[in-house]
């Protein structure tokens, strides 16, 4: 059950929260209920294997994307820091229903960068980054890498089941 694709890191434990063990996780989802409705999570610590926790609570920090969860057995401060840096994760199966015309995020991975819609490829996404806003890493060809923000202005269009997205970027934003 540990083969990495069969799993999606829906956040990572950035932090501790208090002396009774609850956790700082920065998501990595646009699902509030991954760190809020109680159930079975997993946990990924840097050279260990996958490991069930079961999630207690969880609340969203007023004013910031940081959620603090509790997790059973979990209990004090230094079992807390010991999942600090570790990656909270959830079945691939797991995966809230959308409506047309959406996608999940980690689904951009590996798709095609164009220019325009006939033209050819410029890059492949290789990452998604969150944070105040979520920005696509775009390796071109060359080696060169380029982390642009993933907003309608600039990545307008996205075709999943053709692997391609458009890009249409402001000038000098590929220049940099």
């Amino acid at each position: 059950m540990a083969n990495i694709e069969k799993w999606l890191t829906v956040g990572k434990i950035v932090g501790v929260q208090g002396l009774r063990g609850e956790v700082r996780v920065n998501p990595a989802s646009d699902f509030p209920e991954r760190f809020t409705v109680p159930g079975p999570r997993w946990v990924r610590v840097k050279g260990q294997a996958l490991r069930e926790v079961q999630l207690k609570t969880g609340r969203r920090l007023p004013g910031k994307n940081l959620f603090v969860v509790r997790l059973k057995n979990i209990n004090d401060r230094i079992a807390a820091e010991g999942l600090v840096d570790s990656d909270l994760m959830v079945p691939a199966t797991d995966r809230p229903k959308l409506a047309e015309g959406e996608f999940h995020l980690m689904d951009l991975v590996g798709l095609d960068v164009r220019l325009t819609a006939d033209g050819d490829a410029i890059g492949t996404v290789t990452d998604l980054i969150h944070g105040g806003n979520d920005l696509l890493e775009i390796k071109y060809a060359d080696g060169r890498t380029f982390l642009i923000p993933f907003v309608k202005t600039i990545v307008p269009e996205v075709y999943l089941k053709e692997g391609w997205l458009l890009l249409t970027p402001p000038p000098g934003l590929l220049d940099l």
